[in-house]
């Protein structure tokens, strides 16, 4: 099997999976993992993430460019370039768009979302204890990728957990689909539970 039919089937199962639990409703989210010749095999624009096909997937090079001229990338794409320029060790990009992570980055006015205690914490790279604080920096929504993308560029380094687009949705990466996939689940589950706590006025 090439690498990159792995990467489709990768892809595949990140769509089902963030499908079932209502974090890519309609056609949100994008899904997106580096090869090993270092093309980036991503969702193309448009499609529901729970219901891809192979020929849903499609590549794109370091700078977004696709390597077909009919096929069309998300517009967010370059974000997804973004991180795998600037962490050299991912190697997939999860963007979906839960209900806690768009709420609460409405509602929350400050930079970050914080997240302070929980055991599940643990799953971010460099943690190693429940005691601890981890932010999740809070960027504002702008149509203009290119720019939105210069304004993440400072936080690389110190947002172990991700980073929010407000009113949007969550981007979380891995060394590898698995690592993605555990940091995501991680991160909504943590969300989840800082949204029932603001319900509860606790």
């Amino acid at each position: 099997m090439t690498d990159f039919a792995r990467a489709v089937q990768d892809i595949l199962a990140a769509g089902q999976r963030m499908d079932a639990r209502g974090w890519v409703p309609a056609t949100a989210g994008n899904i997106s993992r580096k090869l090993d010749d270092g093309r980036i095999a991503l969702t193309r624009s448009g499609g529901h993430k729970g219901f891809l096909q192979a020929q849903d997937i499609i590549t794109v090079d370091a700078n977004g460019k696709p390597h077909r001229p009919e096929d069309r990338p998300s517009a967010e794409t370059l974000l997804h370039c973004q991180i795998y320029q600037m962490d050299p060790t991912a190697g997939a990009v999860l963007h979906g768009h839960s209900v806690a992570s768009t709420v609460l980055s409405m509602v929350e006015k400050g930079p970050a979302l914080y997240l302070s205690d929980y055991e599940v914490l643990k799953v971010f790279e460099g943690q190693s204890t429940h005691a601890t604080t981890v932010p999740v920096p809070l960027f504002d929504n702008d149509q203009d990728i290119a720019r939105l993308a210069t304004v993440v560029v400072p936080s690389f380094g110190a947002m172990p957990a991700g980073y929010i687009i407000r009113g949007h949705g969550v981007y979380v990466w891995g060394k590898d689909m698995p690592t993605a996939l555990a940091r995501l689940e991680g991160l909504e589950f943590l969300l989840a539970c800082a949204l029932e706590r603001r319900k509860l006025g606790v």
